[in-house]
Parts: structure tokens; sequence; C-alpha cells
């Protein structure tokens, strides 16, 4: 069974000036520090198709808008460690 986890960054031209670019930073620091590498797969994507709801990211199959630097490590404690009551969608 793969339990591998796949995020993809947003990286169309509304995303990335939103704060994308510094999102993805973000989330290669966060591996790093919880030695996570292995198991996640991190690409980007010219556009995710919600331009209006951006930055958006997707870990597997949900899709998160208007992610902040500030919401974004809650939303990766949440799906990659499992702690709960942290980030939104």
């Amino acid at each position: 069974m793969d339990d591998s986890i796949r995020i993809v960054v947003c990286m169309g031209s509304s995303c990335f000036v939103r704060g994308n670019e510094k999102n993805l930073e973000l989330i290669e620091k966060f591996l790093e520090k919880h030695v996570l590498a292995a198991r996640v797969l991190v690409s980007g994507s010219l556009c995710e198709c919600c331009c209006g709801q951006g930055p958006n990211i997707r870990i597997n199959d949900k899709v998160f808008h208007a992610v902040s630097r500030e919401k974004l490590p809650g939303i990766l404690e949440r799906e990659l460690l499992g702690v709960k009551g942290k980030g939104g969608s």
C-alpha cells in the first residue's frame, strides 16, 4: 500500500503573487523539520482553477483556499501529522 502524500502548490500568477512562493518555502521547511520528505511529494501546478480564492494548495484530494502563511502550519499539522483543531480550508 502506498501511503505517500502528494502536495500540489498552485504557482499560477494569481496564487504566486498572493503568497504561494513563500508557502512553498514553508512547506519544505515543515517537511524537513518533521522528517517527512520521503513520504511527501511536493509539486507545482500552473493553475488549480480557483484563482479568486487563492492562494490554493491541494493535499491529496483536499483543496485548501486562501492559504495564508498563518494558516499553513495548522493545515500541515492536521493533514500530515494528524494534529486536530488547527488550520482551515
